[in-house]
């Protein structure tokens, strides 16, 4: 029961970053489907990058340094700057995350997820049952971000849009100053 709730911390640990980004983002009326799609892209990277580091570990730290913080901060700041230049740039017009940027930014709130899985083995002998742990509690906790964003935004309209561009640019200045 102790390595379930250690697993279940650092899960809820793991997708603290994709629910305050996915506030941000639920601002931008997505529909359903891309709602979907990009909670379950956050979901599998979640499940993927442990997996990946726990294969490669030390192999991986000898050749590749990866600053998780600049990276996830660059992507914020890209989707900050577009959130931005849809609100104000046009009028009444939907923000269309593509796939590619969904990826990316999936990619760059799993990161974290990646260096625990370097010492994944050394918490728990149920690898898969952690993986699959992570992976629902990010999917689920970017669903209810984007949920509570989207409800926000139909109270607040524009104001709410501005204040999802506004949080995402903190957030990222704050990743990049890590």
């Amino acid at each position: 029961m102790l390595e379930f709730i250690t697993i279940l911390g650092i899960a809820i640990a793991l997708s603290m970053d994709t629910f305050s980004l996915s506030l941000g983002i639920g601002t931008l009326k997505l529909s359903k489907k891309k709602c979907l799609l990009l909670s379950a892209l956050v979901g599998i990277m979640h499940f993927l990058m442990p997996a990946i580091g726990l294969l490669l570990k030390t192999e991986c730290l000898k050749f590749l340094t990866i600053n998780s913080n600049l990276l996830l901060g660059i992507i914020l700041l890209f989707l900050s700057g577009e959130m931005i230049y849809e609100i104000f740039g046009k009028k009444e017009t939907q923000f269309d995350l593509s796939f590619l940027g969904m990826f990316l930014l999936a990619f760059g709130v799993s990161i974290d997820a990646f260096s625990t899985g370097l010492g994944l083995n050394a918490i728990t002998d149920s690898i898969f049952k952690a993986m699959g742990i992570f992976s629902i509690t990010s999917f689920l906790f970017t669903l209810l971000g984007l949920n509570i964003g989207k409800y926000v935004n139909q109270l607040f309209g524009v104001y709410a849009n501005v204040f999802g561009s506004i949080l995402l640019f903190i957030i990222g200045i704050a990743h990049i100053c890590k």
